[in-house]
């Protein structure tokens, strides 16, 4: 029998040690990819005798379902369903469909390399899939074999996008890493390919995420920079964010042919407005995308908890969450040794 909880009086749900309230979770559905970025996932760790999790290990759909809920009553709104590569686990539509029956659930969202979308994008469409994000850092056919570790074809990322559009998902968003020496000559040509189309571009400041990545300041991109350089193309102007929160800064073209975003981690960290919590596909919760350790909520729901024990578990950890990496990142220019955090495959971007 499904579980039933309680809604908690919005007066109790909880807020972190900075105020920050409970209302997206990310949700890894499962551990590996079919690419090998190198900022996320080289193919010199990731070879082909890398363990990843065993299909017993990952949270079953009804389990990703039984905690999403408990989350919502904590007063989640939105939820994003991450890898890896998301769209390799088998009959995701169906986890999509749970999700949006779930009442209280505003918004059910997917972050994806595009590889597979061609072939899945009807029936996300159909079990109440809207929004979608694929990660695209170049349309340069050569860099973008070199950014996915040699492992994709662009052809095949273009078509999931077409194929998406037709399927009236929207707003389709790209997500593009910009470092520089590597892409950040290509920047201008992604703006070119999807202006008008409705498709809004993001750029995302190359980051210090997980430990195998050898970030550098020197390879950073500042969103400050691309502004100005997309601007003396195609003016643009900034406006309001469509939700607090929101972690991209958004300038319309003043031609009206659609918006660009600029996703700031290094040169304007966001932490204050910062109200993500993420679930690992082997259910351990994380309170920051640069969390060194989580809270394992698979092992007590497998050993029987009651949805009120999963609760306090989930709400106490938020209780006493005062994550602001981003924000104190500047204070590891001084000699101090960077902090061992989890890898991003493992949680999602």
């Amino acid at each position: 029998m499904p579980s039933t909880v309680t809604p908690l009086p919005v007066k109790h749900r909880p807020h972190d040690t900075l105020g920050r309230p409970l209302h997206d979770l990310r949700i890894s559905v499962m551990d590996r990819c079919n690419f090998r970025c190198p900022y996320c996932m080289p193919k010199e760790t990731f070879h082909e005798n890398y363990r990843f999790l065993k299909s017993n290990e990952r949270l079953s759909f009804e389990e990703i379902t039984r905690l999403t809920r408990l989350f919502v009553d904590m007063g989640v709104r939105k939820v994003r369903l991450t890898g890896g590569e998301p769209l390799l686990r088998s009959n995701l539509a169906d986890l999509v469909g749970d999700l949006t029956a779930i009442e209280g659930v505003q918004d059910v969202a997917l972050t994806t390399n595009g590889v597979l979308l061609a072939q899945h994008a009807v029936e996300l469409k159909a079990n109440g899939l809207n929004r979608i994000t694929v990660s695209l850092d170049t349309t340069d056919a050569a860099i973008f074999k070199q950014m996915s570790g040699g492992m994709g074809e662009l052809d095949r990322v273009l078509d999931g996008i077409r194929a998406a559009r037709e399927a009236g998902l929207a707003p389709i968003k790209i997500n593009s890493v910009i470092e520089r020496g590597l892409n950040d000559h290509t920047a201008l040509d992604l703006i070119e390919r999807f202006r008008g189309t409705g498709v809004i571009v993001r750029f995302i400041e190359y980051m210090d995420v997980g430990n195998r990545n050898h970030w550098s300041l020197e390879r950073v991109v500042p969103s400050r920079e691309l502004v100005d350089r997309i601007g003396q193309r195609w003016p643009l102007h900034p406006v309001d964010p469509n939700y607090r929160g929101e972690v991209a800064e958004r300038y319309a073209f003043d031609d009206g042919l659609g918006e660009v975003g600029f996703i700031s981690s290094i040169t304007n960290p966001f932490c204050g407005d910062c109200t993500r919590a993420r679930l690992s596909s082997e259910g351990v919760f994380y309170t920051c995308l640069f969390a060194r350790s989580g809270i394992d909520l698979r092992a007590p729901m497998r050993g029987g908890a009651t949805d009120a024990e999963l609760s306090q578990l989930i709400s106490n950890t938020w209780l006493k969450r005062g994550d602001r990496y981003s924000e104190a990142r500047s204070s590891l220019k001084n000699g101090e040794q960077p902090l061992r955090k989890i890898e991003m495959y493992y949680i999602g971007g």
